[in-house]
């Protein structure tokens, strides 16, 4: 098995801690359990091809509609209400699909080509959410210490980087990495 699908999963993982709005853990657990899943009974080109269309078609609707919706839900919720929330928000920023061309080398990894064990798909799910978290928390501890012992939070009010562009270009160059890779 290559390293290079780790490592593209703790470079998301710090990307994702560089802004930790713009995707939710939640959806990358959901993403990686069911592109895994879904590999040992759906074809990996399909869900490839699929996943880059959805990709660039949701960077086209962000990148024209993306920060014009006004928040619907209050700021109280229990658990499933948070579960559901991140859910929602992560799907619509494209998270967890940002992972599909990660998850499909590893899913692929030590078995035959479209068949992945089922015992060692919720091993590899736990795996890939770790390493992307990890990366997460390392990359969001490491800015909040910056800020925090050297730059300051008056920082923050004038020099923080809106990364809506960046996100948009990201999932455009990710959708056309499947479809280019599986189409």
């Amino acid at each position: 098995m290559s390293l290079w699908p780790w490592l593209g999963l703790a470079g998301l993982g710090a990307f994702h801690g560089i802004n930790p709005a713009m995707g939710w853990l939640f959806a990358v657990a959901l993403t990686a359990l069911a592109v895994v899943g879904l590999g040992r009974v759906v074809d990996e080109r399909a869900v490839g091809i699929a996943s880059g269309v959805i990709l660039i078609g949701w960077a086209a609707y962000h990148a024209l509609y993306g920060s014009r919706h006004r928040v619907r839900v209050g700021m109280r919720t229990g658990m499933a209400g948070l579960a559901l929330w991140s859910f929602l928000m992560a799907g619509a920023h494209g998270a967890g699909l940002m992972l599909v061309p990660i998850l499909i080398p590893l899913a692929q990894g030590g078995s035959h080509v479209g068949h992945v064990p089922a015992t060692g798909s919720l091993w590899l799910t736990l795996a890939a959410v770790g390493v992307h978290t990890l990366a997460m928390l390392a990359t969001t501890g490491a800015i909040a210490v910056v800020v925090y012992e050297w730059l300051g939070l008056a920082f923050l009010r004038r020099g923080w980087i809106n990364l809506d562009l960046v996100w948009t270009a990201a999932l455009v160059a990710t959708g056309a990495i499947l479809l280019v890779a599986w189409g």
